[in-house]
């Protein structure tokens, strides 16, 4: 897929690329740190038929929603023929008592035998984590462990 990258002067950036419909979505990406989600008309790439400002907030809670998935369907048909194993994307809830603290504060793996091998933030995959990685609430931990394992720790995640 290529996205195309156009310097807008005294604006900022926009990304976008053309999808199977012949449309062209993007964002723009303001100097002054906002964005525009943004869907160009079929016939004229350069006009808009929306543009959705977004905070920073709401561009990483937007990236997450769109990026974790894809990870988790990947991991799911990497492992789909070990039984006992699954994939699970956990967001790390605003009043979570980890939001600040660190992957190993949880001691995901030590309680619920559940591996995080991934923390997804603000469209951006920080695959392997240590135990140093600082979590923040939004957050999606794409988590690898049993049923039950990964069950327990949306518990941990929510109360601690």
């Amino acid at each position: 897929m290529n996205v195309d990258v156009t310097p807008l002067p005294g604006i900022g950036t926009r990304q976008d690329f053309s999808t199977r419909a012949g449309r062209r979505v993007g964002v723009v990406t303001h100097r002054d740190g906002h964005f525009e989600l943004i869907v160009s008309r079929q016939d004229d790439p350069d006009a808009c038929t929306a543009s959705i400002p977004l905070s920073a907030e709401e561009a990483g809670a937007l990236a997450n929603l769109l990026g974790a998935p894809q990870l988790v369907a990947q991991l799911n048909d990497e492992h789909r023929d070990v039984a006992g194993v699954s994939t699970r994307q956990l967001p790390l809830p605003h009043g979570s008592p980890f939001d600040g603290r660190t992957l190993g504060d949880t001691a995901l793996r030590t309680r619920t035998l559940a591996s995080v091998v991934a923390v997804v933030r603000a469209g951006t995959v920080h695959p392997s984590p240590g135990p140093d990685f600082t979590l923040a609430s939004g957050d999606t931990l794409i988590t690898v462990g049993t049923p039950q394992g990964l069950a327990k720790a949306v518990d941990i995640l929510d109360r601690g």
